[in-house]
């Protein structure tokens, strides 16, 4: 069993066609919206790209230097779904935006962000475009089995993220009825938003509306129409 297993597959066995995370950009305008089955064909394409292009397998140390951004789940996502070990220690695979491309690793995959799928500027000649290469990926993916006791995220196991995720969905008191309106940055920690903002949401079976550059003038009004009824950030 693998994170992406445990929190994502009991949402597309509820309903992989409802919206899961809606993402805005306040910054650029960008509103994309991603079912449950849409957003786990990006994780596929994701996870295929880092086995079969970046040599990614179970315990291979991945650091993800993204922001919030539905990218970054689709990125921590396949990673989880290969094994990968999510952590800034010694990576031998940096998944990373314009920002980090001098993380060190063995490789690096850069990620534009870009709404239109194009590629990242001035990347390094050794690194791999993301916008470029994962298309080419097939949307389904077959992991290898992950023991619970392997490491998922930082010092955590994939057993300790999943428990962890689920803890908060309960003390949050969050269900398949939760709408979460998000601006939380995701640290690549066992706290803070990526579990409260993400983590947690799948594990209750929820909906994200996840929101960068956040102008706290539209917030209400973007909650009001977009039916959250949590808010975070």
């Amino acid at each position: 069993m693998t994170v992406t297993d445990a929190l994502l597959a009991p949402v597309l066995a509820a309903d992989a066609r409802r919206p899961l995370i809606t993402f805005y950009d306040d910054a650029s305008g960008e509103r994309l919206e991603f079912s449950g089955e849409t957003l786990a064909n990006w994780v596929a394409k994701t996870a295929n790209l880092l086995r079969d292009e970046c040599d990614v397998e179970s315990g291979t140390r991945v650091a993800v230097a993204l922001p919030a951004h539905w990218q970054k789940a689709v990125a921590l996502l396949g990673a989880w779904w290969v094994g990968a070990h999510v952590t800034d220690d010694d990576p031998e695979v940096a998944l990373v935006d314009a920002e980090h491309l001098d993380t060190p690793a063995g490789l690096v995959v850069g990620f534009s962000l870009d709404a239109f799928g194009r590629p990242l500027a001035d990347l390094p000649t050794d690194a791999v475009d993301y916008a470029s290469e994962v298309r080419m990926h097939g949307d389904h993916f077959t992991p290898d089995p992950v023991p619970g006791d392997a490491p998922a995220l930082g010092e955590a196991t994939v057993d300790e993220v999943v428990d962890l995720s689920r803890r908060r969905a309960a003390e949050l008191g969050w269900s398949s009825e939760t709408r979460l309106l998000s601006t939380a940055d995701w640290p690549v920690t066992v706290s803070g938003g990526l579990i409260d903002g993400l983590l947690a949401v799948l594990a209750a079976g929820g909906s994200l509306v996840q929101v960068r550059h956040a102008d706290p003038a539209t917030l209400d009004r973007r909650a009001g129409s977009e039916k959250a009824n949590e808010r975070l950030g």
